[in-house]
């Protein structure tokens, strides 16, 4: 297995930024990320005040064009779902849903879109018709109904998954406009096995020792219940996402990750950025320039240097 430089966890300003500047700076970087709208600038309709853009565009397009600059120095993403690390040892680990990553640096920029309420019935069902991978768990549902809620890009990848198998899937958007590339919108749209629901709060998955229901909401009507034998979550919230850390590193009483002048944190070679910290100014042009002195900052301790050079030439 290759050793990466760098791992950024986080494909958002934040982590694009950071993958930018270890990319340019020669290293091998890696950036692990659910979706280019699983994150809060990639559902924001409308950007205008990001330096240098003389034009209104939406946060996927401003997000893309700098990923697309990171890939053009050689940073590699993935569309994975981080569930576990190792970060104690001098290499650390990370594990994901259909990866698992060694690096000797770590940037977490996991943002702030962790949900802290969860539905009745979630946590009950857990492991038991619940769950949040449908590339993990689509196969035990094959010939079944089953539901998924969210409106993200990741939702609608895991949701086209699950018509492999399941006979019928519910699709719950919370939303009325799903927050996603076009084109994966319409092929949403278009599969004969998905029934789409738009402004659907999802109010109660039922059962009897496994799922068998789920009680929801469409807006200006009455509540509805769906037969069902599996539920898929991917609804977000406003809480700092650092669960998969499993308390490796120390957070906040509001959850949040902390960090010294540059951007490290308790353990060496990790090192957190953007909404995922509690001294954060939410805006992209903040989380960037967080991104940006991370990655100077991860440079400099691969290298050996004791100070950050800022080779403006390159």
């Amino acid at each position: 297995m290759d050793i990466y430089d760098v791992i950024i966890i986080g494909g958002g300003p934040a982590g694009a930024t950071a993958a930018l500047y270890t990319a340019r700076a020669g290293l091998k970087t890696v950036v692990v990320d659910k979706g280019l709208t699983a994150g809060a600038l990639g559902v924001t309709g409308r950007i205008a005040n990001y330096p240098g853009l003389t034009e209104e565009v939406t946060g996927a397009e401003l997000l893309e064009r700098m990923r697309e600059q990171a890939r053009s120095f050689g940073a590699e993403f993935v569309s994975d779902k981080v569930i576990g690390v190792d970060l104690k040892k001098e290499t650390k680990l990370i594990f994901c849903n259909q990866h698992m990553f060694d690096g000797r640096i770590v940037i977490i920029a996991t943002g702030s879109m962790g949900r802290g309420n969860k539905i009745k019935g979630e946590d009950e069902f857990v492991g038991k018709g619940v769950s949040y991978c449908a590339t993990c768990d689509a196969a035990f549902f094959k010939d079944q109904e089953v539901l998924v809620a969210g409106s993200s890009d990741e939702a609608i990848e895991e949701g086209l998954y699950l018509t492999r198998f399941a006979s019928r899937v519910h699709f719950l958007s919370p939303s009325d406009e799903l927050i996603a590339p076009k084109e994966l919108v319409e092929e949403l749209e278009a599969n004969p096995k998905v029934t789409l629901y738009k402004e659907a709060k999802l109010k109660e998955i039922g059962g009897n020792g496994k799922v068998d229901s789920a009680r929801f909401e469409l807006k200006g009507s009455r509540e509805q219940t769906l037969p069902i034998s599996g539920a898929f979550i991917y609804l977000q919230g406003g809480r700092p996402i650092t669960d998969f850390l499993a308390g490796q590193l120390e957070v906040s009483e509001k959850g949040c990750l902390m960090v010294d002048h540059e951007q490290r944190t308790s353990i060496p070679g990790v090192y957190a950025v953007g909404d995922v910290l509690c001294e954060h100014v939410k805006q992209v042009v903040i989380a960037a320039g967080e991104g940006a002195l991370a990655g100077m900052s991860a440079e400099k301790a691969l290298r050996g240097r004791r100070q950050i050079v800022v080779d403006w030439a390159k």
